[in-house]
């Protein structure tokens, strides 16, 4: 990836979008002409990197997690935790993704306004092959930033209609006019999946997979489509050096994720069916053979030992597209417990503690099942908990350090001691590596990345969808159902593991309790990944539920309320930005906005 950002300014995209306001006039000297680009194959190249380099990911160090009721921040002027308590608006929106998204369509415009006339490289095969696939990446990154611009702004207007954005397919330039109104979602859902189409047809599945040197067949697969490709020039166009950039696999994930979006309650005047959901979910699947490639090893891959060998944008069996990793500490040092030299900035609830079944598979709420006991909580739950939650007594860090998280702990790891203990009485662990010390005598680091897209993520958005459409058995053209991907992810994390998942079989049948079973999996095997808040809101649910922590004292556990969450209906779709509004009149306000 770091090879396609690469450095310096591009300024006739920006200069056009500004040109629009008499506030601004672009400069002249700054102001590059097209031809440029169609004489310069670099630069026109860079328009994709800036797309690139805005794409935004899941941020560890930017957890929207604590605006829901899985967490809190124990910073105060933390944005997210301001939103929750009131404070969210069309001119306070962390969620705001509407210049740069909108600029970045800009950019893909610009390049495909100009891809068949660029001289990409003199060798006429391998020019036909570079068009072919930054052609296929503009309509992918176009795509995409629809799909980010739909989750962020897309909502009903004062007079009910579900509105996306204004869909612009062209680039525009200083006497374009920008004051159109919105188009309806559909409308912006069919031109996102046009987009994701076209990416397809032109992209290859996987860089990987096109690796001429080491996967037999791959050139062969390659000369259906350019019959006088070479070893040579299949490597220097969509070689594994180009892991990172646009493939199939990473467009299909968008798919998946937009269509399951669109069928979902919120909406759901869409007209996208859970059947399409699960179709688009299930063909991104087919290519890992189904439930067969489930890593086994994924719940974990944020701290798997090898990944310092993941070089060229590779990725282990888990991950579909990731960011590219670094050697570093800072998110250990910004959420471990203070006597690991932390801050334990984020917090998770007592709320998401409640979530995780016993390891038997039985909610805590059914007490006759499950065995669990309100005085030792924390015996024999299921081991995602162990994974990414640090609790009262868990052991974690290099040397193993004991937490103790209770309000007379002889340390500042106990709750509200200082303004880096937890004010829940639990500290995040899933991200972090406990092979890093953050001791200033003793520092280390490990390398981390961040998982953009996982398999995980859409082994549920087919469980999810499967059982809206057909139900929680039915199998479809996949060959599985819903009950098969959660049975088999509730296996490998260990649940269910001595009984034949009980409690899972007790359901298996009716669709109601699946939904909730799904959604709840949903919650646990993606905490912290920057889900449940976009979660929530497209399924209508209540966005205000109390965050709740674990006071212990005396050896006495007592849940009591941390935070409130003060949301209103309308917040359900985020705002357009009041900036954006004010100068174009056409440009319709989501209601309550």
């Amino acid at each position: 990836m770091n090879k396609i950002i690469k450095a310096g300014v591009f300024s006739l995209a920006a200069c056009a979008l500004v040109a629009c306001d008499d506030v601004f006039e672009p400069l002249p000297e700054n102001n590059l002409p097209k031809e440029f680009m169609v004489q310069n194959s670099t630069y026109a190249e860079n328009t994709l990197g800036n797309v690139y380099a805005y794409m935004p990911s899941f941020n560890v160090n930017d957890l929207n997690d604590v605006a829901t009721d899985d967490a809190v921040h124990n910073v105060a002027d933390n944005s997210w935790r301001r939103i929750a308590s009131g404070s969210w608006t069309s001119q306070n929106n962390p969620t705001n993704r509407w210049e740069m998204t909108r600029l970045s369509i800009q950019y893909c415009n610009l390049l495909l306004s100009v891809v068949d006339e660029v001289q990409w490289v003199k060798d006429p095969v391998a020019n036909v092959c570079f068009r072919d696939r930054f052609y296929g990446e503009a309509h992918a990154l176009r795509g995409i930033c629809m799909y980010l611009l739909l989750q962020a702004h897309a909502g009903v207007d004062a007079s009910g209609q579900l509105l996306g954005i204004p869909i612009v397919t062209v680039f525009e330039d200083a006497s374009s006019n920008f004051n159109v109104p919105r188009n309806s979602f559909a409308d912006c859902y069919n031109s996102m999946m046009e987009d994701f189409n076209i990416a397809i047809e032109y992209l290859p599945e996987d860089f990987h997979a096109y690796d001429v040197y080491n996967n037999p067949g791959a050139l062969d697969e390659l000369k259906k489509k350019y019959p006088e490709i070479t070893e040579g020039i299949a490597n220097r166009v969509f070689g594994v050096t180009f892991g990172g950039r646009m493939c199939g696999q990473i467009v299909k994930a968008f798919k998946s994720r937009a269509s399951l979006m669109a069928a979902s309650p919120a909406f759901a005047q869409s007209g996208v069916t859970w059947q399409e959901a699960a179709d688009a979910a299930a063909d991104l699947l087919k290519g890992i053979n189904g439930i067969a490639g489930l890593d086994p090893k994924g719940l974990t891959w944020y701290a798997d030992p090898d990944m310092k060998n993941l070089n060229d944008g590779a990725c282990p069996p888990e991950v579909i597209w990731r960011t590219s990793k670094g050697e570093g500490n800072d998110s250990e040092r910004n959420y471990f417990p203070p006597t690991l030299y932390g801050r334990g900035q984020v917090n998770p609830s007592q709320n998401l503690v409640d979530a995780f079944p016993m390891a038997n598979g039985y909610p805590i709420s059914d007490k006759a099942n499950s065995g669990y006991d309100d005085q030792n909580p924390y015996e024999g739950r299921d081991p995602r908990f162990y994974e990414y939650i640090i609790y009262n007594g868990a052991q974690v860090g290099t040397a193993n350090t004991k937490i103790n998280t209770s309000v007379d702990s002889p340390t500042n790891d106990g709750l509200e001691k200082i303004n880096s203990s937890t004010r829940t009485g639990y500290y995040l662990k899933k991200h972090l590596r406990m092979d890093v010390n953050v001791n200033p005598s003793s520092e280390s680091k490990q390398f981390h990345y961040t998982a953009r897209i996982r398999f995980t993520e859409i082994f549920l958005n087919y469980a999810e969808a499967m059982n809206e459409a057909q139900g929680p058995l039915a199998t479809g053209a996949a060959g599985y159902s819903a009950y098969d991907v959660v049975k088999a992810l509730r296996k490998r994390a260990g649940v269910g593991a001595d009984n034949g998942d009980a409690y899972l079989e007790s359901i298996k049948g009716d669709k109601e309790k699946m939904r909730e079973l799904i959604r709840n999996e949903r919650r646990l095997e993606l905490c912290f990944e920057g889900f449940r808040f976009y979660d929530l809101r497209r399924w209508k649910s209540d966005l205000n539920e109390p965050v709740k922590g674990i006071r212990i004292e005396g050896g006495a556990y007592t849940p009591f309320e941390v935070e409130t969450r003060n949301y209103k209906d309308y917040m359900i779709y985020g705002p357009i930005p009041y900036s954006e509004v004010l100068k174009y009149s056409n440009l319709s306000q989501n209601a309550g906005w």
